[in-house]
């Protein structure tokens, strides 16, 4: 953490959340049904069984219209919209629509994926750089993936292209 940057704790009043800082002074009021931590500046909020982001001021960066939202990671956060999901950056505009049937974080720029039930990994623009075709998937590490495919597990590089079998009982990582 920077040591400019403002450290706020999530509290909870009379069934309500909002933040203090450090010195236990309440800084965003104890408004909103659900809060989370801090997450690169903003934090997840929920009113009326919707959510949206906060920064650090109380100011509503994102307004509270998704039936479900995760924190941000590399710049993105993923929402959830009519059972479908998609992407936001940190203005609140939607980068990539809310279309797919599951989506988690971005980790070495990519982004697992779901459509009918078959996952693969789009870029932060939402190119699907490798198709949705794999029966699991599971986060990029140090450029390489595993996935499941015709039953069996495989590493994969960023391009798709299957570079090892997995030949263990679990996975490593």
């Amino acid at each position: 953490m920077k040591s400019n940057e403002i450290s706020l704790y999530k509290v909870s009043s009379k069934g309500k959340y909002g933040y203090i800082d450090k010195t236990g002074r309440l800084v965003i009021l104890c408004k909103y049904d659900l809060a989370s931590n801090f997450h690169e500046g903003l934090a997840i909020v929920e009113k009326s069984r919707k959510c949206g982001y906060i920064d650090k001021t109380g100011r509503e960066i994102v307004p509270c219209k998704y039936d479900d939202a995760c924190d941000f990671s590399e710049g993105l956060a993923m929402v959830e919209k009519n059972d479908k999901r998609g992407y936001i950056d940190k203005t609140g505009r939607e980068v990539i629509p809310c279309k797919y049937d599951d989506a988690f974080d971005f980790h070495e720029g990519l982004a697992i994926v779901e459509k009918n039930g078959k996952r693969g990994y789009i870029d932060k623009t939402g190119r699907e750089v490798i198709p949705c075709k794999y029966a699991d998937a599971w986060d990029f590490q140090e450029g390489l993936a595993l996935v499941v495919k015709n039953g069996k597990r495989v590493y994969i590089d960023k391009t798709g292209r299957e570079v090892a079998p997995f030949i263990y009982d679990d996975k490593l990582w």
